[in-house]
């Protein structure tokens, strides 16, 4: 299902509440660089009364920020702090949205790609490693 992210937070709501999907497997991203709205934003969900997966997908632009899903499924406290970690996508009202991978002084979001493949943060590595390169 591809939705304008303006109708997530209700949608996700009436998906869980409506719809029986009671259980958020997987929040993820895909960045594409050259649109206007470089992020989809996906939701894997999963009804365990009626064993049916749907996938919400939804476009946002760079700098943009979602509503957290966290009040909808607590389980998607991790999730969403991995989006942020590897997207640098924004959840407003996630209860502690901070990296879940990365150090916290980490530059940049690895999965984006425009982050080259063996671009590292050369700085925190040599500041908290003590070591030139982590490669």
């Amino acid at each position: 299902m591809v939705v304008d992210c303006s109708l997530i937070p209700e949608l996700l709501y009436v998906l869980r509440n409506e719809e029986k999907f009671d259980y958020c497997v997987d929040i993820t991203a895909v960045h594409y660089p050259q649109r206007e709205k470089q992020f989809d934003v996906i939701w894997v969900l999963y009804s365990f009364p009626r064993n049916e997966r749907i996938r919400v997908k939804t476009q946002i632009a760079d700098g943009a920020a979602l509503p957290s899903s966290v009040p909808i499924w607590p389980a998607a406290n991790w999730l969403e702090r991995e989006v942020y970690d590897m997207f640098g996508i924004r959840f407003d009202g996630h209860p502690d949205l901070k990296r879940i991978l990365l150090p916290d002084g980490w530059k940049g979001h690895p999965l984006r790609k425009d982050y080259g493949i063996l671009q590292q943060d050369d700085q925190w590595v040599q500041i908290n490693l003590g070591i030139e390169s982590g490669q």
